[in-house]
């Protein structure tokens, strides 16, 4: 990386040159104050009894395990090597290695958190070696349980728990003799020359050690990561398969944080990422790096050459070749949702900055079954466990279809998906079915000059279920009793489906009634309201007129007397232009074909199974 002045451009000359990291200049370069430092400690104390942290005995189990697995590897690629007749001198220093990705190699994995790791062989091991004599030499293992192979996902990989660790193994030749143990795979060249699939298993490793390397200080990164995650799986928001976000994307956007204000410790970052994130303006994109282009014919997100890309809502890209944005199931009621929790967010870290309240307050569960009137209960049952693990596995892959057609409903503001799901009530369901639920909160439209409206809302589930039973019969798993429900209930009648502690009304603090009356100054009422102003309506989640954003006013100054570079300067259509080959990156072509609707395909013979037992229609008064 070049190193560049604060104003991002070279220094030359006698001129003492300083190193930014990320495409614009730091908004802060404040060093920490003991004040900080003592906050960052309470942070910490503050997350440790949710688990986040492994002792020293189990991170080094983990090592012991991942040490064993790579010397399999070794012994394996040998063997293979001899079979394929390569001479000794070749076969002794062939290699292979295993390299990890996601939150392990991020260093921010939390207690009993899988592994996600990949093989990497030299040019001679083939994908079919890896399925078949790979796999055998696993099974002879008593350490390691629970193996499987699925060789058709879009992605594919061996899953098994070794010692209790659960790993998810992938894997990619590459077009080398030989794999040293020093091998880096952020080059670009490594892709030259390899099959798709080897592609797609190396993007996680290639996507974490470029954001590790793009980071000022991986410590504090990692500290304030834990965090952010933390805080997002307690709000309900993490969750890349229902359209909030998944772990890549809330690493990069706390690697942004970390480049524009490069010298703060953890508990300063997380309220900057608050700040940074309650004030972007999307859909310009989240970059830690200019984008370039290796010349390799790859897809790539870029509005400017791929219509598709404008339609995307809150991108966040990443940062190795070929560049994607991680953000593509991000709906318009789930940006909604997200960018209300960055701002209540900010608001406590500012509370809890000022010694107004302690850490854990950012760690408290929204009370989701008291804010919305209106929730549609999606209800999905099987005959036996094992088919009921299969299918509302299919069943959660698809939500987002139906949140979608939610929102296109003319009557619908917002759909809110609640991302854990639940077992179903034993008294309303028969005794030999499992069954799990998950609700979404509904926000009707306000209609103005009518006293009532009638809102007719099977087609939107019954497009939806008409979905899942396409994907499931295509991929041969619809198995007789596996059934789709949708009900629509009102806040009162959830007792109906769920313990009483959950449904109970919470008093709300003071800081919440605050933040409920001043709406956060936008025109729109918070979400905690029983409906959303119809401005929202004009939401810029069509396609843009000009691939290039500009003349948006740059965003508000931060409170340390720098103008935080969030608008033109960040968008990736506003950078210095670059030549991209024209390859159609469109959903289609990125998202494996289980995810993908298949309206050309026949539905399933047993039509019976599909129908949705209650027809929603409803009318809403508008004076209750």
């Amino acid at each position: 990386m070049k190193e560049m002045s604060a104003t991002g451009v070279s220094m030359h000359g006698g001129q003492q040159p300083q190193k930014h990291y990320g495409i614009t200049s730091s908004i802060s370069m404040a060093f920490p104050r003991e004040i900080d430092h003592q906050y960052t400690f309470k942070l910490s104390e503050a997350m440790k009894p949710f688990g986040v942290f492994e002792d020293e005995d189990e991170l080094n189990h983990r090592l012991a395990v991942l040490g064993k697995l790579n010397t399999f590897v070794k012994e394996w690629i040998a063997e293979i090597s001899e079979t394929k007749n390569l001479p000794p001198s070749a076969i002794t220093n062939v290699g292979g290695k295993i390299f990890t990705f996601g939150s392990y190699r991020l260093g921010v994995h939390t207690k009993g958190a899988d592994i996600d790791a990949l093989c990497v062989s030299p040019r001679h091991v083939e994908r079919t070696d890896f399925f078949d004599s790979f796999f055998a030499k696993l099974k002879q293992h008593d350490e390691i349980k629970d193996l499987r192979a699925v060789e058709d996902a879009f992605v594919p990989v061996i899953k098994f728990k070794f010692d209790g660790i659960e790993i998810d193994l992938l894997f990619a030749r590459l077009a080398l003799q030989t794999i040293p143990d020093n091998l880096d795979l952020r080059g670009d060249s490594h892709l030259r020359n390899l099959d798709i699939r080897c592609i797609r298993s190396l993007n996680g490793c290639r996507v974490t050690d470029e954001i590790l390397y793009l980071v000022p200080n991986k410590e504090n990164f990692r500290l304030t990561l834990r965090a952010i995650k933390l805080w997002a799986k307690r709000r309900g928001i993490y969750s890349n398969m229902l359209g909030f976000l998944g772990g890549v994307s809330w690493a990069m956007l706390v690697a942004r944080t970390c480049q524009l204000y490069p010298n703060a410790v953890a508990s300063t970052l997380v309220h900057k990422f608050f700040l940074v994130f309650s004030k972007w303006e999307w859909p310009n994109p989240v970059l830690l790096k200019q984008p370039e282009d290796s010349n390799l014919n790859l897809p790539v997100w870029d509005p400017r050459v791929n219509p598709s890309d404008r339609y995307h809502l809150m991108p966040i890209i990443t940062p190795a070749y070929p560049q994607q944005n991680s953000t593509y199931n991000v709906s318009t009621s789930t940006r909604t949702i997200m960018s209300e929790e960055f701002k209540y967010g900010l608001s406590v870290t500012d509370e809890i900055l000022q010694g107004k309240a302690d850490w854990s307050k950012l760690f408290e569960p929204p009370n989701f079954f008291q804010k919305y009137k209106h929730y549609i209960v999606l209800t999905a049952s099987a005959s036996t466990e094992e088919n009921h693990l299969e299918w509302i596995g299919l069943v959660e892959s698809k939500i987002r279809v139906l949140v979608g057609n939610l929102e296109r409903n003319e009557y619908i503001t917002l759909a809110h998906v609640n991302p854990q799901s639940f077992p179903g009530n034993k008294e309303s369901h028969n005794e030999n079915e499992f069954v799990s639920m998950w609700f979404i909160g509904i926000i009707f439209k306000k209609v103005e000059n009518a006293e009532s409206v009638n809102i007719d809302l099977t087609y939107d589930i019954q497009s939806f279920t008409d979905t899942v039973y396409r994907q499931a019969n295509n991929i041969n798993m619809l198995k007789d009793g596996m059934k789709i429900e949708a009900t629509h209930v009102k806040k009162k009648q959830l007792h109906q489906y769920l313990p009483a502690e959950l449904v109970q009304k919470k008093k709300r603090s003071l800081a919440e009634l605050s933040r409920s009356s001043n709406g956060g100054g936008s025109k729109r009422s918070s979400l905690d309201g029983s409906h959303l102003d119809s401005s929202r309506d004009t939401d810029p989640g069509t396609p843009f007129t000009s691939p290039t954003p500009l003349g948006k006013p740059p965003g508000p100054a931060d409170p340390d007397g720098r103008t935080p570079c969030f608008s033109p300067q960040e968008s990736l259509c506003a950078v210095k232009a670059m030549p991209i080959p024209t390859i159609d990156t469109s959903r289609t072509q990125r998202l494996p074909s289980m995810e993908l609707p298949d309206v050309t395909s026949p539905l399933p013979r047993n039509n019976h199974q599909r129908v949705v037992k209650n027809s929603i229609r409803l009318a809403l008064n508008r004076h209750r």
